[in-house]
């Protein structure tokens, strides 16, 4: 079958074969790297939540949070095809939010205020974490 053109063997075509062990630990090293800047993001954004313009509330790290983690997750879809692995940034960055929302030595906590700084955490929650799951729902159900 494979001597038709000119004594030539037929070949497997190189995205059919099986990944070599290189690319797979590069693809485990890719995906640690976006879990450990999930880590890095939730703190930036969870430091930075309580930043003013001026004397009222501008909680524009819980923005930059979400634009971050769809990155992160935008980024780990395309180093591996499950969804699951894809979320791992988004795990991460949930992780780090739970356990500061846990007070610290001498009862020092992070998210915390009155105003709008009192739901800092929601806003920080929803801002920073939908996103990244609405692109996790469409690519699983598109």
């Amino acid at each position: 079958m494979g001597d038709r053109v000119d004594h030539r063997t037929a070949g497997q075509h190189p995205d059919l074969s099986s990944p070599s062990s290189a690319s797979y630990r590069g693809r485990i090293a890719v995906l640690t790297l976006l879990a450990l800047d999930g880590v890095l993001c939730a703190v930036a954004s969870a430091f930075f939540l309580p930043l003013r313009l001026g004397a009222v509330p501008f909680p524009v790290s819980a923005v930059l949070a979400g634009a971050v983690n769809v990155a992160l997750v935008w980024a780990a879809l395309h180093w591996t095809s499950e969804p699951r692995l894809a979320a791992l940034p988004l795990w991460t960055w949930l992780a780090t939010v739970a356990v500061l929302t846990v007070g610290g030595p001498g009862d020092d906590i992070v998210f915390g205020g009155v105003g709008v700084l009192g739901y800092a955490l929601l806003l920080l929650l929803v801002l920073g974490g939908l996103p990244p799951a609405y692109l996790l729902y469409r690519r699983t159900r598109g």
